[in-house]
């Protein structure tokens, strides 16, 4: 995770933090969850790249880059991304490929995860941009007026980083 120089006060616990974190994600596609703890070893295939449920969904982990607005850097959330199993197999066969990002288009797939401070954002549409071996591949969202896409498109401020910050830290509690 990384962090933003200046710390903030939090309203949501009231404690001063010293880093504003400037990335989130999830370590698994939200279907996941819906796989029953017991039958997960059998169903479920992933590293933490790549995820195969029931050799049927596939899914790819990559970067929503937000620009910041008022600040430096970028801000990104983590989210995995469904492809097609032909999109899935191209990807699994370059994945050790140096050069890969100038072999592989453009991917389309499904949002696939849950991003608090968001209305629903399961099944937004998206483009996977592979990039080279080692970097996540970017995630694009379609250009929508959905506010996660208004924010990729547009930037975001320090202020809205530190509101999904609280928002995040009361959900923790």
């Amino acid at each position: 995770m990384s962090s933003y120089q200046t710390g903030y006060l939090c309203r949501c616990c009231g404690k001063r933090h010293e880093e504003l974190p400037m990335s989130y994600g999830s370590p698994v596609p939200d279907y996941y969850y819906d796989i029953p703890v017991e039958e997960q070893e059998s169903r479920i295939e992933m590293n933490e790249d790549l995820c195969i449920i029931d050799e049927e969904y596939f899914f790819i982990r990559g970067c929503i880059e937000i620009p910041v607005i008022d600040g430096e850097g970028t801000f990104i959330w983590d989210v995995w991304v469904s492809l097609s199993e032909g999109n899935f197999d191209r990807t699994n066969d370059y994945w050790e490929v140096e050069g890969r990002e100038k072999e592989l288009e453009p991917m389309f797939g499904w949002l696939s995860t849950s991003i608090p401070c968001y209305s629903e954002t399961i099944n937004l549409k998206t483009m996977v941009h592979t990039r080279p071996i080692g970097v996540r591949p970017y995630i694009e969202l379609e250009p929508t007026e959905h506010p996660l896409a208004i924010e990729q498109r547009e930037g975001i401020t320090i202020d809205r980083i530190k509101q999904i910050a609280e928002e995040l830290c009361s959900e923790e509690e």
